[in-house]
């Protein structure tokens, strides 16, 4: 009878556990980042302007990283500049203006700037955190010129800044990809079927990148959040945009920030991040994939139609609202 009692409180322990967690339980088991692993490090960051970025800036920072900072909005760039503190902050903050939908040479031109910089110790750690998400549409809806952006900013950008990056790194035995991927990257999302498309492609190259170098000294952290709040309001980076004065249930990019930062000191390989319901539908989708996917199907009309609202995309109302005909 004891067993069956403290059998039943450890299950109700793991299920508060679960429902107040906004990650997983490997990363949640993780309670602080290692600061030995961030400081003096080179770390470089796209979409550093704004949101998650500058969260993760501002952290990287306090724990005596040396930052490399990049973005479109050079302005911005300047300005988070000047808000850093820590060890080597701002006096050896670097900034290259950086359109990762640019080209090649272009790209290959910021890599080179990137190594020479901090008398040509290289890079670190990359953290691909740029991305580009258009408003909410029917996939049939999405235009070619779109899909395009959206493919070069969120899959081809960070491919080749990784091509061009990997060579030094595999020449000095170390480098870490720090990806920010999404949530939408690892269950089918209703109403933004192209940019979950690129954050699919962007798991898929890059879990295969780290299999194929993790023995010649090449890490990758895939970070998957579901919806963010930032201090400049709803949408930025795994974001989406959300009706002001309507309840919805997210992780501030600072907490993001930290969660991301400890993923990577502890050398995990992908976690998760995101209040309920989000996080449980990752979880069926990963382990019951048939029922995930059955739910997804249900909620997919209704969500099309929040979203049309500006309403609440991740309300567990969606299960229960009227389905329209289509």
């Amino acid at each position: 009878m004891i067993f069956i009692l403290l059998s039943l409180l450890l299950l109700v322990a793991l299920l508060f556990k679960f429902l107040t967690s906004d990650g997983d339980f490997t990363l949640m088991s993780k309670r602080h980042a290692k600061r030995e692993e961030i400081e003096d490090k080179v770390v470089w960051i796209t979409g550093a302007s704004r949101g998650i970025g500058e969260a993760l800036a501002k952290q990287l920072a306090s724990l005596g990283a040396k930052l490399i900072l990049s973005s479109r909005n050079e302005a911005e760039l300047e300005r988070v500049k000047n808000q850093l503190t820590g060890k080597h902050a701002p006096g050896e903050v670097k900034i290259i203006p950086l359109d990762l939908a640019s080209g090649e040479e272009l790209l290959k031109e910021a890599v080179q700037k990137a190594e020479s910089f901090f008398s040509g110790a290289g890079v670190d750690y990359m953290i691909h955190n740029a991305a580009y998400e258009r408003p909410k549409s029917i996939a049939l809806d999405v235009n070619e010129e779109s899909v395009k952006a959206t493919f070069n900013i969120n899959v081809l950008g960070p491919i080749s800044l990784t091509r061009l990056l990997a060579s030094s790194m595999l020449s000095r035995g170390w480098g870490h990809f720090v990806v920010m991927s999404s949530a939408a990257g690892k269950t089918p999302t209703p109403s933004q079927a192209i940019y979950s498309a690129s954050k699919f492609a962007l798991n898929g190259y890059f879990h295969s990148l780290r299999s194929e170098l993790c023995q010649k000294g090449i890490k990758v952290t895939i970070v998957c959040p579901g919806p963010i709040e930032t201090s400049n309001g709803f949408g930025s980076g795994s974001t989406t945009s959300g009706k002001k004065g309507t309840f919805e249930r997210r992780v501030s990019s600072e907490r993001c920030a930290e969660l991301t930062i400890i993923a990577a000191t502890h050398g995990l390989k992908e976690v998760w991040i995101s209040d309920q319901p989000v996080l449980a539908v990752l979880y069926l989708v990963q382990y019951m994939p048939t029922v995930g996917y059955w739910l997804m199907d249900k909620i997919g009309a209704n969500r099309l139609e929040a979203a049309a609202q500006k309403g609440n995309t991740y309300s567990l109302s969606l299960l229960f609202g009227k389905k329209k005909a289509t």
